[in-house]
């Protein structure tokens, strides 16, 4: 285990410190829960265009509990793990760059990883009979939004892969909730 994290300590301070002044607005903008209103906007009208509104009512209270687990798991291991952020840590920080504007206290593991990627594997899979290939662009997007979170400092890319498979794998389950229910209620 110890290895593991050393590994994980090593790579989190080689893609820190690729970063460069002149990036560090555009990742501050993509980590922003706020940039992606537009993106959701879309996302909503095409769910509409295609479901109707029962079906992209369920979609979204589906998704309100996704976002909503995924966060709160993220904390009850936080909470448990207590794993200190690189910005947090000694032997760390001195050694990165911390772009941030705060830094919190643990961090393991990354809930803006575990929401992004459970967002995308979910509508990927809800819009896949209609936009075969837009599960590539939602992944890439929680890829970004996931890897903004080492850009930054605040995440070890251990924190990273274990928020996206987590919330990939809420996505996939949030996921078969609704084909159940779209059946079960005839939406």
């Amino acid at each position: 285990m110890d290895r593991l994290i050393e590994l994980d300590h090593k790579l989190f301070l080689f893609l820190n410190n690729l970063g460069s002044e002149q990036w560090d607005w555009f990742w501050l903008l993509v980590t922003d829960k706020w940039t992606a209103i537009p993106l959701y906007a879309i996302l909503i009208f095409l769910l509409f265009k295609k479901l109707g509104w029962k079906a992209t009512l369920l979609s979204l209270v589906l998704v309100t509990l996704l976002i909503t687990t995924t966060d709160q798991l993220g904390n009850i291991f936080k909470d448990g793990f207590q794993r200190l952020r690189p910005c947090g840590q000694e032997g760390i920080k001195e050694y990165s760059r911390f772009v941030a504007v705060r830094c919190g206290k643990y961090g393991y593991f990354s809930a803006h990883a575990s929401n992004s990627f459970g967002v995308a594997v979910f509508l990927g899979l809800v819009f896949r009979k209609y936009f075969p290939k837009m599960i590539y662009f939602l992944l890439f997007w929680a890829a970004l939004v996931a890897y903004s979170r080492v850009y930054l400092g605040v995440h070890y890319p251990g924190d990273i892969l274990t928020g996206a498979l987590i919330g990939g794998f809420f996505g996939f389950l949030y996921y078969l909730l609704q084909k159940y229910l779209l059946k079960k209620f005839s939406l």
